[in-house]
């Protein structure tokens, strides 16, 4: 595969990815807790440190979507964010072993935050391995214009 067809695969990747914190995000800012299906009575600080999360949530799925464009040259960004991201798996592993097993979806999103975003990490590292070893060769103009 060349490096420009696995750029092009990685960066649909990321996007796909990105739609789970950015729909999980804005679902946490507007509904709260209550989007997760809990009782309509719940705690004003529940519902507060709910939304804030899922506001930095957000944020971080929308700041993934930066690297998109560029992916190739995003390694420290993508590598600070996906640090987020897995150290957030590891506090949702923490209660899964604290408090036992979260619904389905929170299962599905500690792999995502534990395997999934790791991979993509080094796939992106790859990637810009790869661009550092083969560079875009020149542009066509000037390749056209000879030296003098």
């Amino acid at each position: 595969m060349t490096p420009a067809a696995e750029r092009r695969l990685l960066q649909a990747a990321v996007a796909i990815a990105c739609c789970v914190p950015i729909a999980a995000g804005a679902a946490g800012v507007l509904l709260g807790p209550a989007w997760m299906g809990h009782p309509p009575r719940i705690p004003v600080d529940l519902d507060s440190h709910v939304r804030y999360l899922s506001g930095i949530f957000l944020g971080v799925g929308m700041a993934f979507t930066t690297c998109i464009p560029a992916i190739e040259r995003q390694g420290p960004r993508f590598r600070l964010l996906a640090a987020l991201v897995v150290a957030g798996g590891f506090a949702r592993l923490g209660s899964l072993i604290a408090v036992g097993a979260p619904s389905r979806g929170h299962r599905i999103g500690l792999f995502l935050e534990l395997v999934l975003v790791p991979l993509l990490v080094l796939w992106q590292a790859r990637l810009a391995s790869r661009y550092r070893i083969s560079p875009a060769p020149a542009p066509a103009a000037a390749r056209s214009q000879s030296p003098s």
